[in-house]
């Protein structure tokens, strides 16, 4: 049995936020569960070609946008699943953080961070 306290997990700046690990590769369960936090008024391009990913929001507010323009609201209670490698963008409203439970598969490092200086996704 795992056991883990957010205050004691690895945290990691991956960029636009704060992702706190609770869940990676070498505790041998296939997949990660962080406690992600973006902050305000950013604007991320993401794209995971290694691992598909789900996001529960559980404060805050904001969208995840597709590459057609489709924007999907991001909610207390909305989830989205990135179940195709789906580049997208990631948007905290500008007046507050967005905080989303994520599940990765299969399971992160833990040392993963984006590079949002280029002119692409970000990938990883």
């Amino acid at each position: 049995m795992i056991i883990r306290n957010i205050e004691d997990v690895k945290t990691v700046d991956w960029g636009n936020g704060l992702s706190r690990r609770f869940l990676l590769e070498a505790d041998g369960v296939g997949y990660t569960l962080t406690d992600t936090v973006v902050w305000a008024g950013t604007k991320s391009r993401l794209e995971y070609r290694n691992h598909l990913e789900s996001c529960y929001c559980v404060e805050g507010s904001g969208e995840v946008i597709e590459l057609d323009g489709t924007a999907h609201p991001l909610t207390p209670g909305v989830l989205y699943s990135l179940n195709n490698h789906d580049p997208h963008f990631l948007v905290a409203a500008p007046h507050e953080d967005l905080r989303l439970v994520c599940v990765f598969s299969p399971a992160l490092r833990g040392d993963e961070v984006h590079n949002l200086d280029g002119a692409g996704f970000s990938a990883y």
